[in-house]
Order: structure tokens, then sequence, then C-alpha cells
């Protein structure tokens, strides 16, 4: 007699994402050097569950920023998406994602250029009426996005978004609501 094949298990899909929300948490706040373990407690799991699902903490971020590519891409397709919203919940995702954004540098050209060439496509044809300077070049508007990107550092989270925003505007570019979610 023939077993189908086991289907990914509910607890284990519930498991990653505690641990990719964790992760994103533990890491915003405590940067690089975060322990493991503390993504795991903050999860309510064990580390032997961390370590099966991300052997590494590069693994963990790349699961991480995937995650946030996904949502933009998802925004970007809602009916009525402008450029500026898009741009907002990038602007949220770099305030909120800081370490992951070193992490990912640090992990190489093609991961980065991956996630880059996802939200290139997510952004090229959006309508661009609230971008200031006219440009509709997705090359500008990218340009754009890693100038903002490697500008936004500081301490808190309000010191990050105000950097970000001096950023856009010094660029000419209107950005939405600087949220999660539009």
């Amino acid at each position: 007699m023939t077993r189908p094949a086991n289907p990914t298990r509910s607890d284990a899909v519930r498991n990653r994402d505690l641990l990719v929300a964790a992760a994103r948490e533990v890491l915003a706040e405590q940067g690089l050097d975060a322990p493991m373990s503390a993504v795991a407690k903050r999860a309510g799991v064990g580390q032997g569950t961390l370590y099966r699902h991300f052997p590494d903490r590069l693994t963990l971020a790349r699961a991480v920023l995937d995650e946030n590519v996904a949502h933009i891409e998802e925004v970007a397709a809602r009916p009525g998406a402008t450029l500026a919203d898009v741009l907002g919940v990038i602007t949220w995702q770099m305030i909120h994602s800081i370490a992951f954004v070193s992490l990912i540098r640090l992990s190489g050209e093609e991961t980065s250029q991956d996630l880059a060439d996802r939200v290139r496509t997510a952004v090229d044809g959006l309508p661009t009426e609230s971008h200031a300077t006219g440009t509709r070049d997705t090359d500008d508007v990218m340009l754009a996005v890693a100038m903002v990107s490697g500008a936004v550092h500081g301490p808190t989270e309000q010191v990050r978004e105000a950097t970000a925003r001096r950023a856009w505007q010094l660029l000419g570019i209107e950005i939405g609501e600087v949220t999660p979610d539009h």
C-alpha cells in the first residue's frame, strides 16, 4: 500500500510564521548581533524548531525580506494603488527592517538583485502622479529607494522615519502614509 506524501503540517507552518514574525521584531530591536535564541524565545518555540526551519541567521533574514517584498507586491497589485502608496510601505519596511537590509547587503549580490528585481516589477507601471519630479522611469524610482535605504539610520524608529522623510523630500518624491499596510 502506497502512502500519500505528507503535506506540510499545520503546526510547522505556524511555527515558521511565528519565527519570521519574531525575527522581524528581535533583529529590528537588537540588531544583527541578537542571539538566535532570542528569536526562538520570542516565537515561543525551541531552538531546535528554529534551526530546523532556518539553519542560520542569513536564511532567517532572507525569509523576513522575502515576506516584505511579497507584501510590497501585494500592495502594488491592489486596484488604485499608486507609487506613493507603495513607497510609504517600502519606507515603513526600511525603518523597521534596518538590520535585515544590512544583512542582505552582506549576503551577496544575487539575493539583493533578486529582491530588487521583484520590487522593480511591482512598482513598474504604477501611477506616478504623486511623484513631484514627474519621473516615470522605474530605474530612477529604484535608485531613489536605494538612496533612501542607505540614509535610514538612527537609534529609534522615530529618528529613522524622520531621516527617511527628509531624504524623500530632498529627492522631491512624495510618499504615502508610512505604514505597514495601505
